[in-house]
């Protein structure tokens, strides 16, 4: 049975992840990784913070009333009849 912890970490065991921090650590040294470390922990706030703004900003947008008013339907009248029957006089002359 699988649990959460499993899966956040893809299913990597106690060997495998000493085996990766100890590379980490041959690659960039002792120095460094808190610096590594300051920057994923700035990188993840910055990511959270972005993502806050984007579902604040989808929420408002659901919440607000749309301001699109139709455009008034056009009135039908009664000049294209006239129209027409002026047509046909001006035919028959």
């Amino acid at each position: 049975m699988t649990t959460h912890l499993q899966l956040a970490i893809g299913g990597l065991g106690p060997w495998e992840i000493i085996l990766i921090l100890a590379v980490v650590l041959v690659l960039f040294g002792a120095k460094k990784l808190p610096e590594l470390a300051k920057g994923m922990g700035q990188g993840i706030k910055e990511f959270k913070k972005a993502s806050r703004d984007v579902q604040g900003e989808l929420d408002r947008a659901m919440d607000d009333h749309p301001t699109y008013t139709p455009p008034p339907a056009p009135q039908i009248t009664e000049q294209t009849s006239e129209n027409e029957e002026a047509g046909d006089t001006k035919k028959d002359a």
